[in-house]
Parts: C-alpha cells; sequence; structure tokens
C-alpha cells in the first residue's frame, strides 16, 4: 500500500521527466513524525551525488512539535538509499549534459517513506508555453464533446 504524502507540482511544469527511482531516506525520528503529519516541503529541492552517494538538498522537514531538540536544521543534506546498480545507471546518465535529477514525491510504502525521483531534463520556455497551449487546446475539445454526447 502506498500512501502519498506530497508532490513537487512545479517538477512536473519545468522538467521532461525520464526515468523513475524510488529511494529511501535517512531520517532522523522527528523528521519521521513531521513527514508523516505532512510537514514536509520539496519545492526548490534537488538530489546531487556526493562521493558516490546522493544526497536531497534544500528538503524542508519543519520541527516537529514535540520534539525537544534545540539544533534541529530544516534543510540538512539527507542521504538516499538505492542499490549500487542503480546509482551507477544514474551516474552514468548525469554524464549526459542536460540531466538532473529532481525528487518529485514523498510516499509511504509499507510503513517506510521513500522519495520518488526522477532522471530529468530541463523545459525551455517554449516548451513549457506549447505544454499549457496543448492541454489548454485539449480542455476545450473535450468541454465541445461533453457538449455533444
Amino acid at each position: 500500500m502506498m500512501k502519498k504524502i506530497i508532490t513537487n507540482k512545479k517538477a512536473f511544469y519545468d522538467y521532461f521527466l525520464e526515468k523513475k527511482y524510488l529511494a529511501g531516506i535517512q531520517l532522523l525520528g522527528n523528521e519521521v513524525k513531521s513527514i508523516r503529519l505532512g510537514k514536509v516541503n520539496l519545492d526548490n529541492a534537488y538530489v546531487h551525488f556526493k562521493e558516490n552517494e546522493l544526497f536531497v538538498f534544500n528538503m524542508t522537514v519543519f520541527k516537529y512539535n514535540f520534539c525537544n531538540s534545540f539544533d534541529y536544521e530544516e534543510k540538512r543534506k539527507k542521504k538516499l538509499l538505492l542499490n549500487k546498480k542503480e546509482i551507477l545507471q544514474i551516474k552514468n546518465k548525469m554524464q549526459i549534459k542536460g540531466f538532473s535529477i529532481i525528487p518529485t514525491k514523498i510516499l509511504i510504502v509499507r510503513n517506510l517513506i521513500k522519495l520518488e525521483i526522477y532522471l530529468a531534463k530541463g523545459k525551455k520556455k517554449y516548451d513549457k508555453r506549447f505544454e499549457l497551449k496543448r492541454k489548454d487546446d485539449d480542455l476545450k475539445i473535450k468541454k465541445t464533446l461533453k457538449n455533444y454526447f
């Protein structure tokens, strides 16, 4: 059973998403409780390599109210847990210019918190305009078809 906690909607607008990976996150206890309550933000979050390991940066996990730690960092880097084979695949793709790794969703899978990441290519401004125009046209077509049938 998968339960979606949070989605990075901006990622779907700003990037062409290529390949999906589901990664575990190394978290502290109070971060787990905070994420389960939905007090997390994926805006401006990104994934980067550091010494052959993947880390997520700028993922804001707000402080759990009933936690008494004084040195809590909301935006600390968090290690992603993937198989070695998956890490090598991602590293090889990252050698190609234009690819980046984008976190899109936080899920709970069998009581474990997972981060859904994608290998992605950035969209240009004209790609974004074209995408909005295409969606608008599809919506108009659906409305007209609905009136006739």
